[in-house]
């Protein structure tokens, strides 16, 4: 039964990057998945769909896939093609140098703002401290939000993480889920940037929530990994018999996935007939019910198949790691509200079949 909660991404797998990652073991060395990065870029295999322009469930099946095989290399993955998109939308996607890889930092939290000063866009430089920024040792290029001297803002950024101006600090990151994202503190200083839009360029473009949308085909991605064990498991008739309690348990993940799949199909075709849409509530319903999904794959698979896969799977192992870290990403009871008023004062028939 399990089986069918996949069988829309496997039927349409890009065979190339299938290959790819087969060759590939994951590990917790942040210079692991950026080499995976690397040669994901160098073989094409980054060059996904533009969101919300026909073929979105094509570029989400592409990221559940890479998340399937590793959770740190999906956020790397993810946030690099997010990068392109958003490159593609606001200005000349040509800019991108061959071979780069790119992030996209947008976190702001309070004790960690980066100032831009020059004028024009591309005669600025940003100084201050960016942190959560995955890959930042490796990668060669970021999209990164920042703030005039003003206040005004965020402007988006484009830099280069190669120059004397940007310093990568070892901290930031005890985690042991997530650990080859080696999300870090930068530190810059009189480092020279690109902007890219105008100040709130960034948040305001229909691509914003198609973007944010894409995350939870990684959050399913992993928890499908999780799933499949679990039916592998169950698939083999135990000594004695009864097995019942691991049917059950997956009757449920099966279930899970199931609406999950269906949401993530369903999202898709919106964006690609709406894509200038407010995808605001389309995508936190997405990652909501993604999150839900992985939260009860974890809940369903830790209680039916006991401690063995946790300390003798080192594959399982880390995806139990990774995968509740990851959807921390989620805005969780903020995403609830936001999504709560928008139906609130929505008119018409909400759910109407």
């Amino acid at each position: 039964m399990l089986r069918a909660a996949v069988q829309p991404e496997e039927s349409q797998v890009h065979q190339p990057r299938r290959q790819l990652l087969a060759g590939f073991e994951p590990s917790a060395d942040p210079k692991t998945a950026a080499r995976m990065l690397t040669a994901l870029v160098a073989a094409g295999l980054d060059e996904l769909p533009q969101p919300a322009a026909g073929a979105t469930l094509q570029r989400w099946r592409a990221l559940s896939e890479v998340a399937t095989h590793d959770l740190s290399l999906a956020k790397l993955f993810e946030s690099h093609a997010d990068a392109l998109a958003i490159l593609k939308e606001l200005c000349d996607h040509k800019e991108v140098p061959p071979g780069s890889t790119w992030a996209v930092w947008a976190a702001e939290p309070p004790n960690a703002r980066v100032i831009l000063s020059g004028t024009g866009s591309d005669n600025v430089t940003v100084t201050g401290k960016k942190s959560w920024c995955s890959g930042a040792a490796h990668l060669s290029h970021a999209l990164m939000t920042v703030w005039g001297s003003d206040g005004a803002g965020p402007f988006l950024a484009k830099v280069s993480l190669r120059q004397s101006g940007v310093c990568v600090s070892p901290q930031g990151w005890s985690a042991v889920g997530m650990a080859a994202t080696g999300s870090v503190d930068v530190h810059f200083s009189g480092a020279a940037a690109t902007l890219v839009g105008d100040a709130g360029a960034y948040l305001h473009r229909p691509g914003f929530w198609h973007g944010g949308a894409g995350i939870a085909a990684c959050w399913y991605g992993g928890a499908v990994r999780l799933a499949e064990v679990l039916r592998e498991v169950a698939s083999i008739p135990p000594r004695g018999g009864g097995n019942e309690l691991r049917h059950a348990a997956l009757g449920k993940v099966d279930l899970a996935l199931q609406q999950t799949a269906a949401l993530l199909r369903e999202a898709a075709t919106w964006l690609d007939c709406h894509p200038r849409g407010d995808a605001m509530a389309v995508a936190l319903r997405l990652r909501m019910a993604a999150e839900d999904c992985a939260v009860q794959v974890l809940h369903q698979a830790g209680r039916s198949l006991g401690a063995a896969p946790f300390c003798k799977d080192a594959a399982f192992a880390r995806m139990a790691a990774d995968l509740p870290v990851f959807i921390r990403q989620s805005g969780a009871e903020r995403d609830a509200i936001a999504v709560g008023e928008h139906v609130a004062t929505s008119r018409g028939r909400c759910w109407a079949l």
